[in-house]
């Protein structure tokens, strides 16, 4: 499923900052990415400003949080900042600016814009704008923060390492130059970071209880840390652990700890196949407040025009690569020389090459050579030896026991021939080189796909004689 924005027009406005660098980039001088590391220039290549922000102050909240005492009424106001500022960026960023899953009154955009600025995760023009171009590029150079460059770069390494601007890839965010919050955000987001990211949760610890510099380290400093790992996951360990149930193209995959982790972002591999669902989690067990919220949001009046794929939709994906997976499997496994490329032999050759001492026994037109396995038969050797020269198609089908299906099966790996006319194997070969309609289902590899308990030689109303074919 492509994503929403895979059929608009590149744009991208010239005062759009980049995406890791605060300097602006010349085009006409070499950007530094297009230069090997050495010893000597490794530094170059670092984005020293992001590194302070996401290593170096996270670094310094966890020296000083160890003389500063942890009161149980800060703790509970961490982790509910944490949630509100963490839906700020799945509920709002991701979901309502990214991928307009579901539409949101001015109220609710304006708190989501605020506690999402929050997170200090850029603003939402910035941020939204990468992530369609994620989805645009899964995987390829033109991904931000593909995993193809490694787990530790889809988590951070993309942002603490420069970025060469003409990789990029562009995306259309035209509706978003146009929502007044997204663009008074973008405008004043070094106030909405500083007040929301850290002003605001040390004023409700200090004013609340008087913990001061309890609220600014850990509802401001260690709370912003852990957001932003939460969602660093998301272009991480999203497309690194967990299964692919709908598509396995690309590394989105789903998987509870990302969910949990993530407050429900972790079923990646259906968000990908399906973006502009608002929901991530579609089982009733999976873990997805993020949708709770939204769905809560609704029924308040708050939220409304929640998108969701039809399920008729997401279960042909489903089916789809289950599908994929089995053909897969089943191309790994023996099921003997397709018939159209076994040799025809007359009935006469047949039965002299039995006589002659070659274990030869023919089923449905078949010819089988069953020399190695005449020792193996749990029927005895007296059994098998009976049918040898023979049409065997009566006693493999009743007339002497009623073979397994994986009787059926292992006797497919013994092919060796067809008998000219016999019974509608010939019939069958016939049609395949005058390429008409013979019902045979292949896979996606073009291999004939044999039904349990369809192979050629299973005949349910086998001939009453075992005459020459």
């Amino acid at each position: 499923m492509p994503t929403q924005q895979a059929n608009a027009a590149p744009k991208a406005g010239s005062s759009e900052p980049l995406r890791s660098s605060a300097t602006k980039h010349d085009p006409k001088k070499p950007h530094i990415t297009e230069t090997p590391m050495t010893r000597r220039n490794w530094y170059k290549h670092v984005d020293w400003l992001n590194v302070f922000f996401i290593i170096g102050i996270p670094a310094i909240g966890c020296v000083v949080a160890f003389w500063t005492p942890l009161q149980w009424k800060t703790l509970v106001w961490s982790i509910a900042y944490y949630y509100a500022t963490g839906l700020g960026i799945t509920a709002g960023y991701h979901r309502l600016w990214a991928h307009t899953s579901y539409s949101a009154s001015l109220p609710l955009q304006i708190f989501l814009a605020a506690v999402g600025g929050g997170a200090v995760e850029g603003s939402i023009r910035w941020w939204a704008r990468g992530h369609r171009a994620h989805h645009r590029y899964t995987d390829t150079d033109k991904d931000p923060y593909s995993v193809r460059k490694g787990l530790l770069y889809s988590h951070f390494g993309w942002m603490l390492m420069k970025q060469n601007p003409k990789r990029i890839g562009r995306s259309d965010i035209t509706d978003l130059n146009e929502d007044p919050v997204v663009i008074w955000q973008h405008k004043h987001y070094i106030k909405v970071v500083l007040f929301m990211g850290l002003i605001f949760p040390t004023l409700v610890a200090g004013l609340g209880w008087g913990d001061y510099l309890g609220g600014f380290i850990y509802a401001g400093i260690l709370r912003i840390f852990f957001v932003q790992q939460a969602t660093f996951c998301v272009n991480s360990l999203a497309h690194w652990l967990g299964d692919q149930p709908f598509d396995d193209r690309n590394s989105p995959r789903d998987h509870v700890i990302t969910a949990l982790i993530t407050l429900g972002e972790g079923y990646h591999n259906f968000h990908h196949e399906f973006p502009s669902d608002y929901r991530n989690a579609i089982e009733w067990f999976q873990y997805d407040p993020t949708k709770w919220c939204i769905w809560t949001w609704k029924q308040l009046g708050l939220a409304y025009d929640l998108k969701q794929f039809r399920s008729n939709e997401i279960e042909k994906g489903r089916v789809q690569q289950l599908q994929k997976k089995l053909d897969q499997k089943r191309s790994q496994l023996d099921w003997g020389v397709p018939l159209e490329q076994l040799p025809v032999m007359e009935w006469d050759d047949y039965v002299e090459q039995a006589k002659n001492g070659r274990g030869l026994i023919a089923v449905a037109g078949v010819v089988h050579d069953v020399t190695d396995f005449i020792n193996d038969h749990p029927g005895g050797k007296a059994m098998i030896k009976s049918g040898i020269g023979k049409d065997a198609t009566a006693m493999f089908n009743g007339g002497v026991y009623l073979h397994s299906n994986a009787a059926h099966n292992l006797l497919s790996t013994m092919r060796v021939g067809v008998i000219r006319g016999g019974m509608e194997v010939e019939i069958w070969k016939r049609a395949q080189q005058d390429n008409k309609d013979t019902m045979i289902v292949k896979d996606e590899h073009g291999n004939r796909i044999v039904r349990a308990g369809a192979q050629v030689t299973k005949v349910i109303d086998p001939p009453a004689s075992a005459g020459a074919a």
